[in-house]
């Protein structure tokens, strides 16, 4: 990618209003960048990954990667004008903030979601199920009611695409242990759906 390409990306990223759109697009590139060195694309996960499946019903205003090389992933961030505040990357120009709280997803690789954007950029975002474990642990282990209620939403959005078998194993392993309560959710949805049938 030239530099002319890469400011008019930056330059769309700066205009846009939603702060979704303006994460993924920043991811888009970093991956674009990534990959034209021979690298994976980092994985987006947490709030911002919460963000894309509930279409901003959710906002975060940080970008968590899951990325295995944090010294690549540096070396991009800092060539796109970021700087390095404690365990964050920041942007002012274009009012992004980026975390690399891991190394290694908590999750499969083969159910993440390739998002395609304009200009032919891409990211790729945690997978649905993923996404649904990690809210429920936060539900049940921090007891945090937000996360309960984006947990019910995002299975009541998704529960036709949701991969029953893989997201009730992975719930069930002792790390997890929300098997019960993913399926009591399921059994509440599908209740609330009947009765609109």
């Amino acid at each position: 990618m030239g530099i002319k390409e890469r400011k008019k990306i930056l330059s769309l990223i700066k205009k846009e209003r939603s702060l979704l759109k303006k994460q993924l697009l920043i991811t888009a590139l970093i991956s674009k960048m990534l990959e034209e060195r021979g690298y994976k694309p980092p994985i987006i996960a947490g709030g911002c990954a919460l963000s894309y499946y509930t279409r901003e019903v959710y906002s975060s205003l940080d970008i968590d990667l899951v990325y295995n090389d944090s010294q690549s992933l540096s070396s991009v961030l800092f060539e796109l004008g970021f700087k390095k505040e404690g365990r964050y990357f920041v942007n002012e120009e274009y009012s992004i903030v980026i975390e690399n709280p891991a190394s290694v997803l908590k999750g499969s690789e083969s159910r993440t979601e390739c998002v395609e954007l304009e200009m032919n950029l891409k990211c790729v975002v945690i997978g649905i199920e993923d996404i649904i474990i990690d809210r429920m642990n936060a539900c049940k282990h921090w007891e945090s009611k937000i996360d309960c209620e984006m947990a019910e939403l995002l299975i009541a959005k998704y529960k036709k695409e949701i991969e029953w078998k893989y997201l009730l194993r992975k719930a069930g392993e002792p790390e997890n242990d929300i098997k019960e309560e993913i399926k009591r959710l399921k059994c509440k949805i599908d209740g609330k759906t009947n009765k609109k049938v």
